[in-house]
């Protein structure tokens, strides 16, 4: 299965980075609220693992909070492969406003 993968740096300090992270989520129901279904997240360690369907297509991943970056890793179908940059740059765009 293809991945994708986005980094965004961050100045806050890790706890509140990750505090921040927790409310993703929430963010991304509310926002996206026609277009994501079935979301589900839960801490590993440092890593936000989440998973959930947006157009009917599943994708999982980790968000792994670290001093300076968020650091996302994800598995997307291959049948997604052709919106692997929109939902890279979409993941990127609301991480960036969630750490602003």
């Amino acid at each position: 299965m293809p991945k994708f993968n986005v980094q965004v740096p961050h100045s806050l300090p890790q706890a509140e980075a990750r505090t921040r992270l927790e409310r993703f989520a929430e963010n991304l129901q509310r926002k996206f609220q026609n277009q994501v279904s079935d979301l589900h997240q839960a801490w590993e360690d440092n890593t936000l693992r989440f998973r959930f369907k947006t157009y009917g297509i599943p994708l999982d991943g980790g968000i792994t909070v670290s001093d300076n970056d968020l650091n996302v890793d994800g598995n997307l179908p291959f049948s997604a492969m052709m919106f692997r940059g929109k939902i890279e740059s979409t993941i990127r765009e609301e991480l960036e406003r969630l750490v602003a």
